[in-house]
């Protein structure tokens, strides 16, 4: 995963062991170097095999790499990111134009190792591999929530072992701007909440990235969400104040565009932010912007109308063409959301979709190039195969012409942090960010969900090996709920149910400092989609397609459904004796009264019995309330469950 673009299998396998060696006999510089020995390193972890690092003989080499260049000194997006994988019983062979691809290629050897009665072992095969798009990213918000530095370097690792290329850093907002100012300290200083990065953790994350064939992308938002601008510069702001750090509710923040000092201001700030980042591109975020500050302040106003514009959006637009010539003038290209899109818009700039696929289809027949977001929001916490089933040539991009279509060029996940923790952050990400990597790099054909998540249980176990903690922290997080050791009966609930959907947690937005708000609720371990309600619906399905016939799902569902009914009798102390716990406890009585339910169902159906109508309404109304928030969790084997209930007890119009 993702699924390459050609794959052809052979016979017998590669073996694995201790005398593995690695030889070069082709372009080579220090990024590829490095690469190997990452290489090396995780394929011993795998392994648990220590092995040699020393050059060797190209005929003798268990793996020979030939790279036609180095690639270049900063990392474009027009790379060519291909390879060609062959795997012999004797040899494999890696071929790549450049390291990038070289880099791409070790990552699939490391996917194809598997445990074998031989030992450890490649199978023989031929695979060439290209991405189906150059811009396959990640945006990491940091301003809500701060994440420490070693949290964004596993987070780079995961990123390259899946082909992602490019970590999208949103890096200011109205909670926090996260960048060491030399020029104007007042942003790192009152604007942060002490919580930055310094210019030189900057510059060596940057090398990080890089080494990994992986750009970094900044972005620094204006006009709006730009709080933590104004809290030291408040005359850069569109009413006059002081404005405390982190955001306010109700008090909208916006630069005054109309002001010569506030360019002159973004000018050097660009500059030197600009000098940080080696990447081509420059994020100017540009969306959401709330108007009001523009609206009730009359030089504003006048300035609109003596300068022959409509409305707030032809001032939005003033700016940025203003912006772009700045970023322009410091070796950028201008990025922005879709609501910079406007027909006065220079064409260089790049528009970011987070509304949809209209909005990206739009950019595109004006002639701009885009990317989709839309779609791939991780924090909404939706299903895998829901972002899986989101193509950046769907919808109104589908109906592109051969041209257009070429200014498509890939797509973004997004991690907003309004609800994570340096301790979260991997779980609401990892697993589901592998199926959109494969989106973007995969052939469009790829689609079907059963394949991937077959596919994505073994990867998210493969990911722990880089560090990353969406499964080693369950179990710790589960036991400080609990006060316990022993959380299985607490596990058996939290592996049923899922966060909320959307932007529907109960909670209001975190209020300053953000740091305030605990994230340490039962909500906050639970993973994003339930795989044991997956699977549960899967038995369902089986069982319903069979005619109620199937006996071994029947066994299985029946097995799911008394581990359920018991549960409560054990949990219930638990959950009483915990402050953290005790919304949770209608969630835990629920479970067993729909697993009773359940088990009625497949009775009355294995006996050719109806159960009748009070029956039903009854317990479709506790499907009801499991599916809607409490505690901000939702049971998901209940719709399962309604199936069994339904099927059991079908409506008097439907004997």
């Amino acid at each position: 995963m993702p699924v390459p673009a050609k794959l052809q299998m052979g016979s017998g396998q590669l073996v694995i062991d201790q005398l593995f060696t690695v030889a070069v006999n082709g372009a080579r510089d220090a990024r590829l170097d490095s690469g190997i020995s990452r290489f090396l390193d995780q394929l011993s972890r795998q392994t648990g095999m220590p092995l040699l690092k020393q050059p060797a003989d190209t005929a003798k080499a268990s793996l020979v790499i030939h790279c036609e260049n180095a690639g270049r000194k900063i990392q474009e997006l027009s790379e060519d990111e291909a390879y060609t994988l062959e795997v012999t019983p004797t040899q494999a062979t890696l071929t790549a134009p450049n390291t990038l691809g070289a880099l791409h290629g070790l990552q699939t050897f490391l996917q194809l190792i598997e445990v074998t009665p031989a030992g450890f072992a490649v199978p023989a095969l031929t695979i060439q591999d290209q991405p189906r798009f150059a811009w396959r990213g990640l945006l990491i918000d940091v301003c809500r929530h701060f994440l420490p530095l070693d949290v964004m370097r596993r987070n780079l690792d995961g990123m390259a072992a899946l082909k992602m290329n490019v970590l999208h850093w949103h890096l200011s907002d109205d909670e926090g701007f996260r960048v060491e100012s030399r020029k104007f300290p007042k942003l790192h200083e009152m604007g942060s909440q002490g919580q930055y990065y310094t210019q030189a953790e900057i510059r060596e994350f940057v090398s990080y990235a890089r080494d990994r064939g992986i750009r970094v992308v900044p972005e620094f938002e204006m006009p709006g969400h730009s709080r933590s601008i104004v809290v030291g510069y408040p005359d850069l702001a569109s009413q006059p104040g002081t404005y405390p750090p982190g955001r306010v509710a109700g008090d909208a923040t916006a630069l005054d565009v109309t002001q010569e000092k506030t360019y002159k201001f973004l000018d050097k700030l660009i500059e030197e932010m600009a000098g940080l980042f080696p990447d081509a591109y420059f994020h100017i975020g540009g969306d959401e912007v709330d108007d009001k500050p523009w609206n009730s302040n009359p030089k504003i106003q006048e300035f609109i109308h003596a300068h022959g514009m409509k409305d707030n959006r032809d001032l939005q637009a003033y700016f940025n063409k203003r912006l772009e010539r700045m970023v322009s003038k410091h070796g950028k290209i201008m990025m922005g959301w879709d609501e910079i899109l406007h027909p006065d818009l220079p064409k260089n700039v790049v528009v970011q979709s987070w509304r949809g696929q209209e909005s990206l289809a739009a950019a595109a027949k004006q002639g701009y190039r885009g990317l989709l977001s839309n779609g791939y929001y991780l924090d909404l916490m939706w299903p895998a195969a829901r972002h899986y089933a989101v193509d950046p040539m769907s919808g109104a991009a589908a109906a592109l012409t051969p041209e257009e279509a070429k200014l498509i060029l890939g797509g973004e996940a997004c991690m907003w942090a309004e609800y994570i923790t340096p301790e979260t952050i991997d779980s609401r990400i990892w697993p589901r960010l592998a199926p959109i990597a494969e989106r973007f790099w995969s052939p469009q054909n790829v689609t079907d969900p059963k394949s991937m998540y077959q596919r994505l249980d073994e990867i998210s176990w493969r990911l722990g090996w880089l560090g990353l903690t969406h499964e080693s922290n369950y179990l710790p997080m589960l036991r400080r709920l609990a006060g316990a050791e022993d959380v299985r009966s607490l596990r058996v609930l939290a592996d049923a149910v899922e966060p909320t959907k959307d932007y529907t947690r109960s909670e209001v937005f975190p209020q300053p400092p953000v740091q305030s708000v605990s994230l340490n609720r039962l909500v906050d371990a639970a993973r994003p989609e339930s795989a044991t309600a997956r699977h549960f619906a899967e038995l369902v399905g089986s069982f319903v397609a069979s005619g109620y016939k199937d006996s071994a799902s029947e066994a299985q569902i029946r097995a799911w459904l008394v581990k359920w009914q018991g549960n409560h009798t054990n949990l219930k102390p638990l959950m009483e004796r915990s402050f953290l716990l005790t919304e949770d406890l209608p969630l835990s009585e629920d479970l067993v009264t729909l697993s009773a339910a359940c088990l009625q169902a497949i009775d009355a159906l294995a006996k050719n019995q109806t159960l009748p109508d009070s029956w039903r309404t009854e317990q479709l109304a506790v499907v009801e309330r499991s599916m809607k928030p409490r505690a901000n969790l939702l049971i998901m084997i209940a719709p399962s469950i309604q199936k069994m209930i339904e099927a059991a007890s079908p409506p008097a119009s439907h004997p």
